[in-house]
């Protein structure tokens, strides 16, 4: 049974595990990557470590099996690097789409500070204009003649 990873959430890291999947070498280095990452790993070594010094394969100090580890250990070190690399390709996939979202605010922000700023002009206008209309319906002729001016 083969352990699951959980699917990305983010659609950007969607698209890009889509992308990076259409590749051999890519689905092959990762399933290397997850393996090699596992405790079944660890295992795998223990045992066969045991049964290699158990069994007797070779005499002390095991030269074949040295080699056979040291070779391992190269690949597996690069196999680490690529994992990196996918790690690194993700963390610029999740910067790229986050400064796509920081774009995006600012421009609504600026659009709506200039839409703030259009609503207070106006709103200044209106409080203008209804100030004068009423100074003006203050000094009105009904309002002269009842003597009711504040003047």
């Amino acid at each position: 049974m083969r352990a699951a990873h959980p699917q990305p959430v983010s659609p950007a890291l969607l698209r890009h595990l889509r992308e990076r999947s259409k590749s051999r070498e890519n689905r092959g280095a990762d399933q290397i990557t997850r393996f090699a990452g596992s405790m079944k790993f660890v295992y795998l070594h223990a045992i066969w470590f045991s049964l290699w010094i158990g069994l007797g394969v070779e005499d002390y100090p095991f030269g074949l099996l040295t080699m056979i580890v040291s070779l391992e250990a190269i690949f597996l070190s690069t196999f680490v690097m690529i994992s990196q690399n996918r790690a690194d390709e993700k963390r610029q996939v999740i910067a790229d789409e986050a400064w796509g979202t920081v774009q995006q605010e600012e421009q609504q922000n600026e659009t709506l500070l200039r839409l703030s700023t259009e609503i207070l002009d106006l709103t200044k206008e209106i409080h203008a204009a209804s100030a004068s209309a009423s100074h003006a319906g203050e000094s009105s002729p009904s309002s002269v003649k009842s003597g009711t001016s504040r003047r």
